[in-house]
């Protein structure tokens, strides 16, 4: 039974469920919206969110923190802390919008637009 089951699993084991979400969130902060399934976006905003939240604060720690997790890429992390998180200085969450757009016509999955909130 999936009673009280935390994650969605995405067909896929924990580390490649863990590299998607890490090239996902990479994709979201370099382009700012991305189309994907609507169970993949919606397994994104948490992430993608703590790192906003992490790079709102600043600081080394919390820059390495970012680094180890977004997998060491200095463009994404240069850019999520000098563009990204100085726009959502006054703001306490909700980072990101869901946005259903489609259903796609191969496996009739739900298309979803994730983009930062303006």
């Amino acid at each position: 039974m999936k009673h009280h089951a935390a994650i969605r699993k995405l067909g896929r084991e924990r580390d490649q469920r863990r590299a998607l979400l890490r090239h996902l969130a990479r994709a979201l902060v370099l382009e700012e919206n991305i189309e994907t399934t609507l169970a993949k976006a919606k397994e994104l905003r948490p992430f993608i969110e703590r790192m906003v939240t992490l790079a709102r604060r600043g600081g080394v720690a919390q820059r390495r923190q970012v680094a180890r997790t977004m997998g060491g890429d200095r463009a994404v992390v240069a850019k999520l802390f000098s563009e990204i998180a100085p726009r959502f200085t006054s703001r306490n969450g909700g980072y990101v919008r869901i946005v259903r757009t489609r259903i796609r016509t191969s496996d009739s999955a739900v298309m979803a637009r994730i983009m930062f909130v303006e």
